[in-house]
């Protein structure tokens, strides 16, 4: 999306993001292409003094939690429903740093801040590509860029999610990612199931299908299959446990330690006008 933002001016520039990058209380990483060396914050002022003159990227997570005028940038997403927003990431990027080919689970806006950089996309992947070793990175191995964009301040690029893609920087850069909140169904199960145990609904326990004289001699049936699926399922046909449970889960703060200092507010309401705020029902 050429120009998405007329006149785009950053909010931060890379001076301020490293500063940020000191602070205990901000995530932050640095990745330095050779070898492809993921390092973690807090960060000290030696660390980037001894940073090569390229090819390498700062990320700052959640920098719309720290900085209002980058918050004001949520505003321009106000087709989409606040309680689907993540953070705002703010990356900046020697000449020709990147953070390698690769893919995310969740949808992301580019926002080309000062500099060019230039990204190529790929085909749709997933955890069974092969991906680089000797790495913490999830860097894809085989990367065919079927597709390429140069950005320059206020375009953007909006990213589906498991699209292969790359970006590097051409001369120094800042990009700042929006994006979304995405879960894994195992991450959602776990949270349910604790929610579940805390006393949000009355028990309700497994029983025995029909029995007959042969299940004697079974180890599990597939009667007593259809019985488990069956009480699973009623709990998640149940729209008031799993609606509530929902926001409350949706709403949680990202940094729930430090909301006294973020002021990091997430709001949602179901259809009955039930309203949550940071995980909490108002």
């Amino acid at each position: 999306m050429r120009n998405a933002i007329a006149d785009f001016e950053p909010p931060i520039d890379a001076d301020e993001l490293a500063g940020m990058a000191l602070e205990e209380e901000v995530e932050s990483r640095i990745v330095i292409e050779r070898d492809w060396q993921l390092q973690c914050g807090p960060f000290t002022e030696e660390t980037f003094a001894k940073l090569p003159a390229d090819k390498w990227t700062l990320l700052v997570q959640a920098v719309d939690l720290w900085v209002p005028e980058v918050a004001e940038i949520l505003s321009k997403f106000d087709f989409l429903p606040k309680w689907r927003m993540d953070d705002i990431m703010v990356s900046y990027a020697a000449d020709g740093g990147s953070v390698g080919p690769h893919f995310d689970y969740y949808d992301v806006f580019l926002l080309q801040g000062a500099g060019k950089r230039r990204w190529q996309i790929g085909a749709e992947s997933d955890a069974d590509c092969p991906f680089v070793p000797n790495t913490e990175l999830k860097i894809l191995q085989n990367f065919d860029p079927v597709d390429e964009w140069v950005l320059e301040p206020g375009d953007m690029l909006y990213l589906p999610p498991k699209v292969a893609h790359h970006g590097v920087a051409i001369g120094e850069c800042t990009t700042f990612s929006v994006g979304f909140r995405a879960p894994a169904v195992s991450e959602m199960l776990d949270d349910l199931a604790t929610e579940l145990l805390s006393g949000i609904a009355l028990p309700n326990h497994l029983t025995d299908p029909p029995l007959t004289p042969s299940m004697a001699n079974q180890n599990i049936s597939a009667a007593h299959l259809a019985s488990v699926r069956k009480l699973l399922k009623d709990t998640l046909d149940n729209e008031k446990i799993l609606g509530e449970w929902f926001a409350q889960y949706m709403t949680m703060p990202k940094y729930p330690d430090l909301v006294g200092m973020t002021e990091e507010t997430r709001k949602a309401v179901l259809e009955d006008g039930t309203s949550f705020t940071n995980g909490e029902k108002d």
